[in-house]
């Protein structure tokens, strides 16, 4: 399977929309973001996301012409994060989670950052499994999930120092 990965630009915006509209209705539980938000953005807004004019930094995979995955890099609070992580169901298993992950943190290094923070329920077991693959840990921080409330996630962390 021929993957490309690559930051999104401007003319990309229509694809991260429906991509990521797509992530949250599927997984609505996994992202703080919630659809019915998310839908009331309007094309400009996309339009910025897909630019990087405006946090987070996407970056997508893409399958012959179609985008297939994605995920987010947002400075928060001086720590780079990485959000909206998201494979489509078919594509699954396929290594392509690990290869988002590691462009997102060699570019959270190009721009200065050893570390990278995440944040996800530890009830995620496929996501748990693959964040400690990809070398983060879990630290003692946890916060409500803003979609859900009900949600607990918790902070992990990974040192990128050595790229």
């Amino acid at each position: 399977m021929n993957i490309h990965i690559r930051k999104t630009e401007e003319t990309d915006w229509i694809a991260l929309k429906e991509l990521r509209l797509e992530s949250l209705n599927e997984s609505p539980k996994a992202f703080g973001l919630a659809y019915a938000n998310a839908t009331q953005f309007t094309d400009t807004q996309w339009q910025d996301s897909a630019a990087c004019k405006t946090p987070p930094t996407y970056f997508m995979a893409w399958y012959h012409l179609k985008a297939i995955a994605l995920i987010g890099g947002a400075i928060s609070n001086g720590e780079y994060n990485l959000i909206a992580m998201w494979v489509s169901p078919k594509n699954r298993g396929l290594g392509i989670a690990e290869k988002l992950i590691h462009t997102a943190l060699f570019h959270a290094q190009e721009i200065g950052h050893s570390n990278v923070v995440l944040s996800v329920s530890p009830e995620n077991i496929p996501a748990k499994r693959l964040y400690e693959k990809m070398g983060f840990h879990f630290i003692e921080q946890y916060e409500q999930l803003k979609s859900h409330p009900d949600i607990k996630v918790q902070k992990m962390v990974a040192n990128i120092g050595g790229l």
